[in-house]
């Protein structure tokens, strides 16, 4: 198997992880999935802000690890979770993130189009 490309964020692919300061509640059918005032800010390049919750802020219970799988350069590869009886592959999460964004270890992210998502500043 060919080795992966490892790339380094840099003024012309910029990531920032930060304490968002938000209290962050993810639901999905009328259920609450997560609810923090932990969540980290990803900002990537020109990509939308990504909300990373801690995973002991998350109820796993509600949560079923996929088979689905991806990987990005710049932060390694991501493991997903899906929620039963709503939407698949709504969550990932990378496991063991590369340096530059260590942070984000043991945090899970939603896509917002999958569940709601209220951020409250």
């Amino acid at each position: 198997m060919a080795s992966r490309q490892i790339l380094v964020p840099g003024p012309d692919h910029p990531i920032t992880v930060t304490p968002s300061g938000a209290h962050v509640v993810v639901r999905a059918g009328g259920r609450v999935i997560a609810d923090t005032r932990q969540a980290l800010e990803l900002r990537e390049a020109s990509y939308p802000p990504v909300f990373y919750i801690p995973r002991a802020d998350a109820d796993m219970a509600l949560l079923e690890r996929s088979d689905h799988a991806s990987y990005c350069p710049y932060k390694g590869e991501a493991s997903y979770f899906s929620i039963p009886d709503g939407a698949a592959n709504a969550v990932w999460s990378y496991e063991t993130p590369y340096d530059a964004v260590a942070a984000i270890r043991d945090h899970l992210a939603f896509y917002p189009d999958r569940v709601e998502i209220e951020i409250s500043r």
